[in-house]
């Protein structure tokens, strides 16, 4: 049974894309998915951790990043939490109360900062730099590489279908593919430097399988003598960013 909250998030999701006029792709940058050593977690790892909590933080903080499209980066007039919860399918009883404790987590954990407020209204919000938080916010796009979302990510719900796990492993595997459309191997080195454990790179990565978007494949490991030992390649079909979720791969 489809979720009746669907439709309603859908409709108010479309008129956040249309509000901020993006075209093409959202940008990422790269150190918001991958870490430069395994020892650290980056961003997008952080936003998932803690179970059910991180569902709402992470798809608050995507949907900020797309909005907030030109210097500062900020959004002056956010939206309620009561609209924010409708926006996220989330049930109008508790939803409101979720956003607000997460909307607090990402401006405690140096994602975003709230600023003052002006009355009724809900204070504005404005993107801060991950590598430093005292500096401001700059344009992902502006680098030399990044993550690239294309927009029917937020228009077409796939950020309300996939599940926070199976959002960041996309993000890692677009990172890993590096704009190129052949399969690519992911050594394990470079794997841990996306933070998260085997286990849920698997059962993310079955999950983007069975929604179209990744093909998985398996070659030879190592030399004419090792034939027997195969690896997996990865493959994301960004085209499928433009199918509706439950459509046919």
């Amino acid at each position: 049974m489809p979720n009746p909250l669907y439709a309603a998030a859908l409709s108010s999701l479309r008129k956040a894309v249309d509000g901020a006029d993006r075209k093409g792709n959202v940008a990422f940058p790269i150190e918001f998915v991958k870490a430069d050593d395994p020892a650290d977690t980056p961003p997008l790892a952080r936003l998932v951790q803690g179970g059910r909590g991180g569902e709402v933080r992470l798809r608050l903080y995507l949907c900020l990043t797309m909005m907030a499209t030109a210097k500062p980066h900020n959004i002056r007039r956010p939206p309620t939490s009561q609209t924010w919860a409708k926006t996220l399918a989330l049930p109008a009883a508790t939803g409101p109360r979720r956003v607000t404790d997460n909307m607090n987590w990402l401006a405690a954990n140096k994602f975003i900062e709230i600023g003052p407020r002006n009355g009724y209204a809900p204070p504005p919000i404005t993107l801060l730099s991950l590598d430093d938080a005292s500096r401001p916010y700059e344009r992902a796009s502006l680098g030399s590489r990044y993550v690239g979302i294309p927009i029917d990510f937020w228009s077409r719900g796939w950020i309300l279908t996939l599940s926070p796990t199976a959002t960041a492993t996309l993000f890692m595997l677009l990172e890993s593919q590096g704009g190129h459309s052949a399969a690519r191997y992911i050594p394990s080195d470079r794997r841990e430097l996306y933070g998260v454990s085997h286990n849920t790179w698997t059962k993310a990565r079955k999950e983007l399988e069975h929604h179209g978007f990744l093909s998985v494949g398996r070659v030879p490991q190592g030399s004419d003598f090792d034939y027997r030992r195969l690896r997996n390649t990865y493959r994301i079909d960004e085209d499928r960013f433009s199918a509706p979720p439950g459509s046919p791969a």
